[in-house]
C-alpha cells in the first residue's frame, strides 16, 4: 500500500527533522512518541504485560487520532483485544518516588524514646513521614505502519505529527469577585491537568510566560470579558495556530460556571463552561477544540484519489537548502511521492502527489514558517503553487 511507504519514509526522516524543527521559529509543533506508551506494571508476568499492551494500544490509538470516538469502533475494539500484534518492541524501567506515610504519634515517640528531647521526638516523628517507593514501567513501542494499516483500512482518520500550537490564557475569580491569571505557582493543579491532557492526546499547548510584557497588553479583565481584539494581538509574540481563552468562577456553593473562547483560523466561538468537578470541567473544552483540530487536519488516506500538485520554491540557495527543503515536504503527512521537476537558479519546481487534496496542502504548509508564499493571496486553481524557502 503506497500510504505505508510513506510512513515508512516519515520515520527514517524523524529524528533528521526533529533537529532542524528545534532550531527554527514554528507555531506548529512537531509531537513526538505518537506511537509509544508507558504503562506501570505490577509485575512482569504474561498476564500483567498483556493488560498493559491494551492500555497502551488504546492510549496510542487517542494520540494517533487525535478523536475519542474513534476508540469505540468495532475493528478498533477488536485491534485493542489483539495488542500483542501491533507490539514492535518493549523495555521495563522503574523510578524510585518519595511518598507520605503516617506519622508516628508524640506519645508514643516519647515512650519509644524514654528521655529524649522534644526537638528529638519531631524529628523522629518527621522522619516516619517520607517513604522512598519503586514504580515499576513497561515501554511499549507499537509498529507505526500495522496501525497506521489498521486505520486506513478502518477508513479512520490519522493526525499528522506535525500539529497546531493551542496558546492557553486563563482568568480566575474568587467569591470576593478578585480575579487573577492562572499560573503554575498559584494554580498548579490546573496547569498539570492542561498538560497531562496535551500529553494524552499530543496536543501541543503554549502556556504564556505573564511577564511584564503580557500583563501589558493583557490583563485579567480582558480575558475575563474575552476581548477578542486584545487577545489576539497579546497572542501574536507566541505564533501559535490558535488561542484557547477562559475564565472561571469558584460559587460559594463549589460549583464552576465559565466561558471560553476558541480563536482559530480567524474564526471566533464561544461556549458554556460548567461542572462541579476542576478536571472534568477543564476536560470539556480541551476535548472539544482538540475533536475540532484533528478533524481538520487527520486525513484518511486513499491511494486510490491520489491528487498531483505542482509547487515552486524559490531562496534554494545550496545543496543544503535543497536537502532541507526535501525532508520538509516528505514529513507533510498526506504528501506519498515527491519529484523534482526542475531547478534553475534558486528556483525548485516540486511535482507532489498527496493522500488528501491542494486545500489540505495549504492548510498544512500555512501551520509552519519554513514555506512562506510568494504572493499576497494564494490562488489554488494556479497551475503552482508557489513560495519562498525561509530556513
Amino acid at each position: 500500500m503506497i500510504y505505508l511507504r510513506s510512513r515508512s519514509k516519515l520515520a527514517h526522516l524523524g529524528v533528521v527533522l526533529l533537529l532542524m524543527l528545534t532550531t527554527q521559529s514554528s507555531s506548529s509543533l512537531q509531537v513526538p512518541g505518537l506511537y509509544e506508551h508507558r504503562v506501570v506494571v505490577a509485575n512482569e508476568s504474561d498476564a500483567e504485560r498483556n493488560r498493559a499492551f491494551r492500555e497502551a494500544l488504546e492510549a496510542v490509538l487517542l494520540k494517533v487520532t487525535g478523536d475519542r470516538r474513534w476508540l469505540s469502533a468495532p475493528v478498533i475494539q477488536q485491534a485493542i483485544s489483539n495488542a500483542q500484534s501491533y507490539v514492535e518492541a518493549i523495555s521495563y524501567s522503574s523510578e524510585a518516588t518519595e511518598v507520605s506515610t503516617d506519622a508516628v504519634d508524640p506519645e508514643q515517640g516519647e515512650q519509644m524514646i524514654g528521655d529524649q528531647q522534644e526537638n528529638d521526638v519531631a524529628s523522629l516523628n518527621d522522619s516516619q513521614t517520607r517513604e522512598i517507593r519503586e514504580t515499576r514501567y513497561i515501554n511499549v513501542n507499537f509498529a507505526q505502519s500495522l496501525l497506521d494499516d489498521l486505520l486506513a483500512g478502518a477508513d479512520i482518520p490519522v493526525w499528522d505529527s506535525n500539529r497546531p500550537s493551542v496558546l492557553v490564557w486563563m482568568a480566575l475569580q474568587n467569591n470576593e469577585g478578585e480575579r487573577s491569571m492562572a499560573t503554575a505557582d498559584s494554580n498548579p493543579e490546573i496547569i498539570s491537568f492542561m498538560q497531562k491532557f496535551a500529553a494524552e492526546r499530543g496536543l501541543p499547548i503554549i502556556f504564556p510566560v505573564l511577564d511584564f510584557e503580557d500583563r501589558r497588553a493583557l490583563t485579567e479583565d480582558a480575558v475575563w470579558a474575552l476581548d477578542e481584539d486584545v487577545i489576539r494581538r497579546a497572542s501574536e509574540r507566541y505564533g501559535a495556530d490558535s488561542v484557547l481563552s477562559g475564565r472561571l468562577h469558584f460559587t460559594i456553593s463549589g460549583e464552576l460556571v465559565g466561558l471560553w473562547q476558541f480563536i482559530f483560523q480567524g474564526q471566533a466561538e464561544v461556549f458554556d463552561g460548567f461542572d462541579e468537578e476542576l478536571e472534568s470541567y477543564l476536560d470539556e473544552p480541551l476535548d472539544r477544540i482538540t475533536n475540532q483540530l484533528a478533524s481538520h487536519f487527520a486525513l484518511i488516506p486513499e491511494a486510490t484519489n491520489q491528487q498531483i500538485v505542482r509547487i515552486q520554491v524559490e531562496g534554494i540557495r545550496d545543496l543544503s537548502a535543497y536537502s532541507a527543503l526535501l525532508n520538509y515536504i516528505s514529513s507533510l503527512g498526506l504528501v506519498e511521492s515527491v519529484i523534482t521537476t526542475a531547478f534553475e537558479g534558486q528556483l525548485l519546481e516540486l511535482q507532489l502527489g498527496l493522500l488528501g487534496n491542494t486545500q489540505q496542502l495549504f492548510e498544512l504548509i500555512a501551520l509552519d514558517r519554513d514555506l512562506l508564499p510568494v504572493t499576497n493571496s494564494q490562488l489554488l486553481n494556479e497551475s503552482a503553487l508557489t513560495y519562498r524557502w525561509t530556513r
